[in-house]
C-alpha cells in the first residue's frame, strides 16, 4: 500500500457517482481545489456526522472555490439514499472495486477502509494536505482552516 505525501501527484480516478455518472480528478485540474475524503460506510453516526458537518459547511466551501467529494466502498444506490436523506450538496463516489482506496493508502486489512483519511489536493494535481486523525465534528472545520493556507 502506497503511502502518500503532501506534495505527492494525487493518483487520478475515475468514480460513478450518487447519480451513476462517472467522475474523474481531472475534470476539476486547473479550475478548483478539492477535498477528498474517504470514509468508512453510509449511515453509521460518525460517517453522517462528518457528512453534515461538511453540508453545513458546504457555502464557505463554495466561496473558497473548493469542491467536496466523498468516497467510500458502499454502492451508487447507498450513496444515492444517503445523499439525498441528509440533503447532502456536494458528491459521493462509490469505490465498490476498492481501486482508489488503494491507489490512495487507505484500504485495510480485510478489504474495508482502514481509517478516515481527507486530502486536500491542489488545482495542479499535487496532494496539498491530509488528515489522517479526524474528529468528525470538528473535521470540516480544520479543513477550511487549511485551505486558507493554501491561498
Amino acid at each position: 500500500m502506497t503511502e502518500l505525501k503532501v506534495g505527492d501527484k494525487a493518483p487520478d480516478f475515475t468514480l460513478m457517482d450518487e447519480r451513476g455518472l462517472p467522475m474523474s480528478l481531472k475534470d476539476f485540474l486547473g479550475k478548483n481545489p478539492i477535498v477528498l475524503y474517504f470514509y468508512p460506510k453510509d449511515f453509521t453516526p460518525g460517517c453522517t456526522a462528518e457528512a453534515c458537518s461538511f453540508r453545513d459547511d458546504y457555502k464557505v466551501y463554495e466561496e473558497k472555490g473548493a469542491v467536496v467529494v466523498g468516497v467510500s466502498l458502499d454502492s451508487v444506490e447507498s450513496h444515492e439514499k444517503f445523499s439525498k436523506h441528509y440533503n447532502l450538496p456536494f458528491t459521493l463516489l462509490s469505490d465498490n472495486r476498492k481501486e482508489v482506496a488503494k491507489a490512495y493508502g487507505v484500504l485495510g486489512t480485510g478489504g474495508f477502509l482502514a481509517k478516515r483519511v481527507t486530502f486536500i489536493i491542489d488545482k495542479n494535481g499535487n496532494i496539498a494536505g491530509i488528515f489522517s486523525k479526524v474528529d468528525v465534528k470538528k473535521h470540516s472545520q480544520e479543513v477550511l482552516e487549511a485551505l486558507d493556507k493554501l491561498r
